[in-house]
């Protein structure tokens, strides 16, 4: 942190299985890593019945939960009591009962896939009798990608359908280019699995739509791909292809994303208005898809954004300046009247992504559970990995550090330093200071740490500080913390050398951050060196388990940017070397060695994004992602597919067992997240006049 441009986020525990540390488990070794919000998230899909016009002024709908509670469930589609799809359901299964069907992304068993549920069909509109969300028995839950596919870590984007096929994002193929998003579209014959790529190569594409006849599917798309940082709205175009083979591409609008279709000459879609204000756009199209006329469908005043289509009506989630959260609104198109649908029924939760059911009876969405269903949070959420010899785990903390023998791990929950068993019991709090990050001594119960505020600049005071962990009597833990900085400048990110003699660190004393080593026990009153000098910021430093290179996040090759490329240097200043550069502007932040010091990983935005930002929660940065490489640069290898932000690796010299480890978190505290910062609708109130805001 300090004066670092990114910082990713995330640890958790307790206990669900056995995440035994296992010694020496035939050199297998595990990483954990933090994401940003993660384990706040807990979404589920839920529908409510459309409002017919004559009850709209008084609407007051049904709530029902359609997902079971496990893990998190997002961006649903109802592909309709008549899809071919369900034929690949057991016929006894079809024939009982009236059911309806569900496709949405779950993150489920470690990774991402595209579920179809079937469940029993619910009446939202029967006589104001308020349905238990629990009344709804899921009697199907089918993972539609085969998991032996690679492609089985990266769906995050909407799902649809069109006939026997799956329409959908996947970030599987590198594409190539640092920085360049590797989201491509994707078709896959559900019974036979038979894939094929309907994005051309070094053509980013994103939230498919298929049209009502199934013969067109609409995306927002960029030629370039490339990602500049932006954190709202992406650089992508409104493109409408070929559904069978991905053939004839139009560009329909050369602004917008989240397209949906009205019909099959019809378009919706978001896009930033010039006036500031999120809005949503209709194209209408000629026969040979030229543009007969794009026109503005929701006025200044607030934000609108995701449309879906109905009969009659579009749905959409808004910001609107009287609120605090995202919520779902039908517009009548023939009358142009707004009708609140969320708001009145579960007011203070976001709700995203709405969709609508074919017959327009449903409005679906997805939203925070808030503790109810099945699922638990978790501490320590098991990943599958893409890498034989690694365990892979989300942790719900922020930078984790492993005791030597890697029973223990220290994190920190901003503000707060936490040691916890990596079983995930024992957690103990050690202290209620603002710490950032941990680094564990090599031989002792010592963790070091930096004290002080974060994201600051250089000049500001930041202390290393070296943590002696003591037992008492009743087995708690009270820290002993020394300071070994003398409070000049901001220091930050300590790392100790193999042996314990020494701590290298980052300061700021000079007005800009370079590394320096000093005493491990007494700190720079001893013993003081500067091991890197120059007007640019030289951070996140960290030692090897050999004790032959301290890796380190720098900008020296742009200084002033936030473009930082991690180097590797010899403890006495010799060997400097690049090892991992995310293209121009790019970053690569938070190095962790592995135990035997020939690999390295670390977060970076090198994939750039892999969905629209507005789709999803505020990440901070909706960009990084764990990748690994060998020291010298070579090998390297995506760890983690998300549209949220990973970030801050540590890797243990213990083997981990794959398994989940259960978080006991309160319910009032497992919805706590904000929305995107972009869409704060009360800072452009001004914008907006007051007939905009009813």
């Amino acid at each position: 942190m300090g004066s670092s441009p990114a910082i990713f986020f995330l640890l958790s525990l307790l206990l669900l299985g056995v995440a035994s540390a296992a010694l020496g488990d035939g050199g297998k070794t595990s990483i954990v890593f933090s994401t940003v919000g993660r384990s706040r998230y807990e979404f589920d899909i839920f529908t409510l019945h459309s409002p017919s016009p004559s009850l709209r002024s008084d609407y007051s709908g049904d709530e029902v939960l359609l997902t079971d509670g496990q893990s998190i469930n997002y961006n649903g589609f109802f592909p309709g009591e008549d899809s071919a799809l369900l034929s690949y359901l057991p016929a006894s299964e079809l024939a009982e009962g009236s059911l309806q069907a569900l496709i949405y992304v779950s993150e489920r068993n470690g990774t991402s896939n595209i579920y179809l549920n079937l469940h029993e069909s619910v009446d939202i509109n029967g006589g104001g009798n308020r349905r238990s969300s629990l009344e709804v028995k899921n009697r199907r839950s089918v993972a539609l990608l085969r998991a032996e596919a690679e492609a089985r870590f990266s769906q995050r984007d909407r799902p649809c359908v069109s006939g026997e096929h799956l329409i959908y994002v996947s970030t599987h193929e590198d594409s190539g280019v640092p920085r360049k998003s590797w989201a491509a579209i994707y078709s896959t014959h559900v019974a036979s699995g038979e894939t094929k790529r309907l994005t051309p190569r070094g053509v980013v594409d994103l939230s498919p739509s298929v049209s009502p006849s199934g013969k067109w599917t609409a995306v927002a798309s960029s030629p370039d791909g490339s990602y500049t940082g932006e954190s709202g709205e992406l650089r992508t175009s409104i493109v409408v292809f070929r559904t069978v083979d991905g053939s004839e591409r139009t560009i329909v609008d050369d602004h917008g994303g989240w397209p949906c279709w009205g019909d099959d000459s019809t378009l919706y879609f978001h896009r930033k208005s010039d006036d500031g204000w999120w809005s949503i756009f209709r194209v209408t199209l000629n026969g040979d898809f030229s543009v007969a006329s794009v026109d503005r469908v929701t006025p200044p005043g607030f934000h609108a954004f995701t449309p879906a289509t109905g009969k009659g009506f579009l749905v959409m989630a808004t910001r609107r300046p009287t609120s605090d959260y995202r919520h779902i609104e039908l517009l009548d198109l023939a009358s142009g009247e707004f009708v609140e649908i969320t708001r009145r029924v579960s007011p203070l939760a976001h709700h995203f992504n709405p969709f609508v059911s074919p017959d327009s009876s449903r409005i679906g969405y997805h939203r925070c559970r808030g503790g109810r269903g099945n699922g638990a949070a978790l501490a320590l959420e098991s990943m599958q990995s893409p890498l034989e010899d690694i365990s892979l785990f989300r942790i719900d903390g922020h930078f984790p550090s492993f005791s030597p023998d890697g029973r223990r791990i220290a994190f920190v929950e901003l503000p707060g330093l936490f040691v916890m068993n990596a079983d995930g019991s024992g957690k103990r709090q050690i202290s209620t200071g603002n710490f950032f990050p941990t680094a564990w001594h090599p031989k002792k119960d010592v963790i070091y740490s930096s004290q002080g505020p974060d994201f600051s600049s250089p000049n500001t005071k930041v202390d290393v500080v070296a943590i002696s962990l003591v037992q008492g009597g009743d087995g708690t833990l009270s820290p002993a913390i020394k300071k070994l900085t003398n409070g000049e400048g901001n220091n930050a990110f300590p790392s100790p050398s193999p042996d314990g003699k020494w701590v290298v660190y980052r300061s700021g004393r000079s007005g800009h951050n370079n590394l320096y080593i000093m005493d491990a026990e007494e700190g720079e009153s001893k013993s003081l060196r500067q091991l890197t000098s120059g007007l640019w910021n030289d951070t996140m430093c960290t030692w090897s388990p050999d004790g032959e290179w301290i890796a380190f996040s720098s900008n020296r090759e742009n200084p002033g940017t936030a473009n930082f490329t991690l180097f590797m240097i010899h403890p006495n200043g010799t060997g400097l070397r690049k090892v991992a550069q995310s293209g121009h502007g790019g970053r690569v932040n938070h190095a962790s060695f592995s135990p035997d010091s020939r690999r390295i990983v670390f977060g970076t935005d090198y994939a750039g994004v892999s969905a629209e930002v507005i789709s999803t929660p505020n990440s901070v940065l909706p960009y990084g992602e764990i990748f690994v490489a060998n020291i010298d640069g070579t090998g390297l290898r995506r760890l983690t597919h998300n549209a949220y932000e990973d970030g801050t690796p540590a890797w243990s010299p213990t083997f981990l067992n794959p398994v989940d480890v259960k978080e006991a978190l309160d319910a009032g505290s497992r919805c706590k997240f904000d929305d995107q910062e972009f869409l704060d609708a009360r800072v452009l109130l001004s914008i907006g006049s007051a007939t905009c805001l009813k």
